[in-house]
């Protein structure tokens, strides 16, 4: 992945518009895949990829509601802006049930256009960042032993070594020790860096204490 150099994806059987998209898209520095078939782009694009498709409604074979629908059940997170010459109402409700970002009108208004796409580009470099943090928090937590989750959940909620110690039974020194595998773990030195990595833990999905199972 290379969120620096974002890969715009155009998919439209008319060589016309994926000329003229590109040229546009180039002018603020877009790289541009071009995709004449649906099926094509379906078969050799790399969902790893950081960007945004740009999607034609009616195009031959497979219509462009029907890739995305098939994009979004293969687990790929691109940004999708769909874009149709007979767009109707039931069109437009239809894309952004399935997954659109944006449903744009031909011919197109180049800063309606450009606004969609960069926007997709900042959304999609987020999320994946996001996504990189929770993996992070994820790994480093699997670290942690059901004790030091324990404790870890007691510290977050503000208790002191002291009252964490009673709470579990433990001597303050134990609990001292499990603070600072906790640290080591989770690559964090502060208090409030400690916090913020559980708070990345919760947005992963991971529980936050793991009960009262485990040993000193």
């Amino acid at each position: 992945m290379n969120p620096v150099s974002p890969l715009i994806h155009l998919v439209d059987d008319d060589e016309a518009v994926r000329t003229g998209l590109a040229l546009l898209l180039g002018t603020v520095g877009l790289r541009v895949a071009h995709w004449p078939d649906p099926q094509l782009f379906l078969d050799g694009f790399d969902r790893e990829s950081v960007g945004v498709i740009v999607l034609d409604v009616r195009m031959p074979r497979l219509s462009g509601l029907t890739v995305l629908q098939l994009l979004r059940e293969q687990g790929a997170d691109q940004p999708v802006v769909m874009l149709t010459g007979h767009g109707t109402v039931d069109m437009c409700r239809r894309a952004f049930k399935a997954g659109a970002t944006e449903f744009l009108e031909k011919p197109v208004d180049d800063d309606a256009l450009l606004e969609a796409v960069l926007n997709g580009v900042r959304s999609h470099v987020q999320g994946r960042e996001r996504d990189a943090v929770g993996r992070e928090a994820r790994e480093r937590f699997a670290q942690l032993s059901a004790r030091e989750r324990e404790v870890l959940a007691l510290v977050v909620a503000g208790l002191t070594s002291k009252e964490i110690a009673r709470a579990l039974g433990l001597s303050a020194r134990t609990v001292e020790t499990h603070r600072a595998h906790l640290g080591d773990k989770l690559q964090v030195q502060t208090l409030a860096q400690l916090i913020r990595g559980y708070a990345a833990l919760v947005e992963a999905g991971e529980p936050g204490g793991g009960g009262r199972a485990g040993t000193a």
